[in-house]
């Protein structure tokens, strides 16, 4: 089966042949390179997605997965990502050993197609030149034949005419000869150029062009077996990436099996449990027999004046169990009165004082501000320092001891940071060990440095460590509180509550007890109001011996009398000389200050304001001011 002798006069459509059959290579190619562009895109966008459900670094997400089920799912945001990559894998082979391969091999066989037929043109071109000289003699031949067929006919026609004459019968007859003698060179000829076509003819249809085709037959069978090894590659790069994509998916299948609801569970109770003891039995309140009542939470002086708690049979009692109350409205004690400052009395013009009044409207002031006016807010708070750890609760700054905690959770973080700073330590001594053995070589062999170089770091070590001994023996400290304050199992449960027995009510023992009294650090405005009334007011003052008071920053003057009826405003008399420590931010109050423990809001319009930059020292004596 050859071409060359089956197909000898079939070149045209073989050249239409071979070149389908590079139009269906080139579009192979193209298939293969649209199926690596949506491999790589297919990678690009389940790496987004791994990427998407990542947890984001030093994120509340990242604490979330110490769970097995959320690990789990990290495993298989990793697993995927590999799987992604394993396409990459796919669309760079296919590429490499395909696209790029059959790309120069197309251009290769264009080329020696184009040579081919070339060769078969020109055998072609070649036999037909033939063939035309062929004719010609043949032509020629004949013509002669002629020619001389009528000089002969010419000449015995004269010479059997009586009347010509011997000279033209000889003419003739020479004539003749001469045509017998060019149609015999003409046979010679028509024959040599014969023998000379079947024999061109016999080489071009039996050698020519049966090489020649057969060139182009192996050209399009190699073109053939170039086809199907690329599918057979395109296959293999498939299957060679099959057993790592098992992996991942048998990664992901063992990451499923991993997911232990039980350890998930426990894993929630260590993360939640607050250490506290379940709330004792509620008493009975007997509203049949007359009893004393206990003190209204707004009488704060009685409470005050009575340094010992009494038993509480009111309706306050039992809402006072912090798992089952609304969370502290803390940011509402930071306020400034809610009330529209008063107008000044009708007997003086507005234009006459000098700040004028205020617009009544309320407006936000900066919480900065608000915490300020909440430091001297004596008569609402019972202990200064739970309050502000339940502000930096709010704010997201917790304290350094973690006071904000339940004591099972806040015992955990500081043992975290007990162990991270003994970490620290342990860094800074093999730092300080290495720095002492080079100084001793230094020491020993000079050549190889100054051993004085190496005093300085080795001291600031020294500082370092010290300074994390000093840190490790607080945090110790603090853990030790917390681990000698949980109640053991065995004991009774007893009530929860922002009420304690006064004989271990004190400044500290008070703030430490809040800290149990509720999960988060933060308390309700019940809670508070309760406490105080059982708290005495000589242990909250001392609460606030730490505190630095707000600096003055100018004086004033009362234009007018105010009698300071609400919660945070201050009494003033007509004509009294105070000091400001805040301006009017707006809402139409100033605060101002008459000595260290008398301090509140006044409306603006009420007063005159002198501004001094320098007033910094809240001791110094009122300065007198004319007029």
């Amino acid at each position: 089966m050859s071409w060359g002798t089956e197909l000898w006069d079939q070149f045209d459509n073989l050249e239409k042949h071979t070149q389908w059959g590079i139009d269906v290579l080139e579009k192979y190619i193209k298939f293969v390179k649209e199926r690596t562009e949506i491999e790589l895109s297919y990678a690009k966008q389940l790496r987004n997605l791994s990427k998407k459900y990542q947890p984001k670094k030093n994120s509340k997400e990242e604490e979330e997965y110490r769970y097995t089920s959320t690990r789990a799912f990290l495993a298989t945001l990793n697993e995927m990502n590999d799987y992604a990559g394993q396409h990459e894998v796919i669309s760079e082979n296919m590429t490499s050993l395909i696209t790029a391969e059959l790309t120069r091999y197309v251009q290769e066989l264009k080329q020696e197609r184009k040579s081919h037929f070339h060769d078969g043109r020109k055998a072609q071109q070649h036999i037909e030149t033939c063939w035309k000289q062929l004719e010609a003699s043949k032509r020629r031949f004949e013509r002669d034949c002629k020619e001389a067929d009528r000089a002969q006919q010419y000449f015995e026609k004269m010479d059997a005419d009586i009347n010509v004459t011997k000279a033209d019968v000889e003419k003739a007859r020479q004539q003749a000869q001469l045509r017998h003698q060019m149609a015999e060179d003409s046979k010679a000829e028509y024959s040599s150029t014969l023998q000379k076509f079947n024999s061109e003819q016999h080489e071009h249809y039996y050698t020519h062009i049966p090489n020649i085709f057969q060139k182009i037959q192996e050209m399009e069978e190699r073109r053939i077996v170039r086809i199907g090894e690329s599918m057979k590659t395109f296959a293999e790069v498939d299957r060679q990436v099959i057993p790592i994509i098992g992996k991942c998916l048998d990664e992901i299948t063992k990451a499923a099996e991993s997911v232990d609801h039980k350890n998930d569970s426990q894993m929630v109770i260590e993360a939640f449990k607050s250490g506290f003891e379940p709330p004792g039995d509620v008493d009975f309140e007997d509203f049949t027999q007359p009893m004393k009542r206990t003190v209204s939470e707004s009488s704060l002086s009685n409470s005050r004046g009575d340094g010992k708690s009494e038993p509480k049979f009111g309706s306050k009692s039992k809402g006072k169990l912090w798992p089952f109350i609304k969370k502290n409205k803390l940011m509402s004690l930071l306020t400034s009165p809610h009330q529209p400052p008063p107008p000044p009395p009708a007997s003086a013009s507005p234009s006459a004082v000098p700040n004028g009044p205020q617009s009544p409207k309320q407006q936000k002031e900066p919480l900065s501000h608000r915490f300020n006016e909440f430091m001297t807010s004596k008569p609402k708070i019972h202990c200064f320092r739970s309050l502000k750890r339940g502000l930096s609760l709010k704010l997201g700054a917790g304290p350094e001891d973690f006071s904000n905690l339940p004591p099972e959770q806040r015992r955990k973080k500081l043992q975290q940071k007990v162990d991270e700073l003994n970490r620290d330590i342990q860094k800074e001594m093999d730092s300080r060990d290495a720095l002492t053995k080079m100084k001793d070589v230094y020491i020993k062999n000079p050549q190889m440095g100054d051993a004085a170089s190496v005093d300085h770091r080795l001291a600031e070590l020294g500082q370092n460590i010290e300074k994390l001994r000093l840190e490790v023996q607080k945090f110790e400290g603090w853990l030790a509180e917390v681990e000698g304050r949980l109640p053991a199992r065995g004991e009774q449960p007893r009530r929860q509550s922002g009420v304690y027995e006064a004989q271990n009510a004190s400044g500290v023992n008070s703030c430490a007890q809040d800290r149990e009294s509720s999960p988060d650090g933060s308390y309700t405005e019940e809670q508070s109001q309760e406490t105080e009334m059982k708290v005495p007011a000589t242990d909250f003052d001392d609460e606030f011996d730490d505190e630095e008071p707000l600096p003055t920053i100018g004086t004033c003057k009362a234009l007018y009398t105010f009698e300071g009826q609400n919660e945070g405003t201050i009494s003033v008399a007509e004509g009294e000389m105070l000091y400001v420590i805040e301006e009017d931010k707006g809402d139409g109050w100033t605060r101002i200050r008459r000595n260290e423990d008398e301090e509140g809001y006044v409306p603006t319009s009420y007063v005159e304001v002198y501004l001094d930059k320098n007033a910094k020292d809240v001791h110094k004596p009122l300065q007198k001011i004319s007029e």
